[in-house]
């Protein structure tokens, strides 16, 4: 994308359609749709896999999720403050992917819990590298009156992939092993196989479709400090902290619809559900926190997780966990892609891609934490037997309930994109 066309791109009103959205947005959503359909058809029935076929319990479950997280959450930093340093973002985001591409075949031959945690997190390594740059390129990308648009349509089409990959799955594992409640070890290494064509068109789709956004006029290197991020960014980062402390892995609500008694395709039809809710939400919402203020939506999403996992806790059957995962589409429609929007709106142009850095290593250093703490309530830890299964449910819904309340009450510097 020239500068001239930046400029144009500036002077579009913000109301218009998505088909208006630059080239850049289209390949990173045509990315994010295919690399979503590899992992998500994978990483869903992961603890399944690792709970029926391998035996390990949710404690050392959540330590890999955790960690698998966590392994990402410097490089992410890194990264992003790396694409300011170079002012390019592209090519440090095919990197990342391509190494989540390459991981992805050897799952087909971990047989240890050991074996799975490696390729998890030599996945994860991917993420860390691509996710900073990635979300900068959108945000460079696009005017700030439609950065909520653009970010909402490329969490649509991830979020796309992702049905289409669970049904993918879902249709493997019916042919395979119709309503079992557990999963098999060659029903989990077929789909494995499948998931590596989708991962290989992600990878494609960004390294030609997309291009560096030229640097706008001379501006000086970024120096790798929190403190230039500003106070706005800071106190926004710490009220998220609250909020994904008690985010957990959403293995564990899979592994919560198995102990209420669903079976492994019809865990997999309440993911495909889900997905579609998140999809159908996304954009709009985006559009919408780019007229209503982004922090409004957030507030929403929070509140709305704050309920559904009150309700995960007290959930007496399989089918009152499917109702529930269904509507926790709602929260991440209506807050995922509002949070990206609004690290945009708190810091300055030349910082992004390490403010998305800082962002997403925050909350991935947190996952290891969220995780532990989820698994050691739910199962324990040596010869504690934990609180049960609704135990750590309830943790996450009282603090997004806190979370939001400080949200609410935080009051940044007047500025469109962010005001209630």
């Amino acid at each position: 994308m020239t500068e001239r066309t930046v400029e144009q791109a500036a002077k579009r009103p913000a109301d218009e359609g998505l088909r208006s959205l630059p080239r850049n947005v289209w390949a990173v959503s045509a990315t994010s749709f295919f690399m979503d359909i590899s992992s998500e058809m994978v990483i869903n029935i992961l603890p399944l896999f690792l709970s029926n076929a391998l035996g390990v319990k949710t404690n050392l479950i959540g330590l890999i999720e955790g960690v698998a997280e966590s392994t990402s959450s410097l490089l992410k930093l890194f990264s992003g403050w790396l694409s300011d340093r170079l002012g390019g973002r592209k090519w440090i985001a095919v990197a990342g992917y391509s190494i989540s591409m390459l991981a992805k075949p050897f799952f087909y031959f971990a047989n240890t819990w050991g074996m799975v945690a490696g390729v998890r997190w030599a996945d994860r390594v991917g993420k860390g590298i691509r996710t900073a740059p990635r979300d900068a390129l959108v945000a460079d990308s696009v005017e700030e009156s439609r950065r909520g648009a653009a970010f909402g349509f490329q969490r649509a089409a991830d979020t796309a992939g992702a049905m289409l990959g669970l049904l993918i799955a879902l249709l493997v594992v019916w042919m395979a092993q119709s309503n079992s409640v557990s999963l098999g070890a060659s029903t989990f290494r077929t789909v494995v196989l499948i998931s590596i064509i989708p991962a290989v068109l992600a990878v494609a789709a960004l390294a030609f479709g997309a291009r560096d956004v030229p640097r706008q006029g001379q501006r000086a290197m970024p120096k790798f400090a929190f403190r230039a991020l500003g106070k706005r960014f800071m106190v926004f980062m710490l009220i998220v902290s609250i909020f994904d402390l008690g985010n957990s892995s959403d293995a564990f609500l899979v592994l919560r619809a198995q102990e209420r008694g669903l079976s492994v395709t019809g865990i997999l039809a309440m993911l495909v559900v889900f997905n579609l809710i998140y999809t159908l939400v996304s954009a709009p919402a985006g559009k919408l926190s780019d007229r209503i203020g982004r922090r409004r939506l957030i507030i929403y999403g929070w509140v709305v997780y704050a309920l559904i996992y009150l309700g995960f806790s007290a959930a007496q059957s399989g089918w009152q966990i499917f109702g529930l995962y269904v509507m926790y589409g709602l929260y991440y429609g209506l807050a995922y892609g509002s949070s990206k929007a609004i690290v945009a709106d708190l810091v300055p142009a030349e910082l992004r891609g390490t403010a998305y850095g800082t962002y997403n290593a925050v909350l991935g250093i947190l996952d290891l934490p969220a995780s532990l703490i989820a698994g050691i309530l739910w199962q324990g830890l040596g010869s504690w037997a934990g609180f049960g299964p609704s135990a750590p449910f309830l943790f996450g819904g009282v603090l997004a309930l806190v979370a939001a309340v400080m949200m609410a009450v935080w009051k940044p510097e007047a500025q469109k994109s962010l005001s209630a």
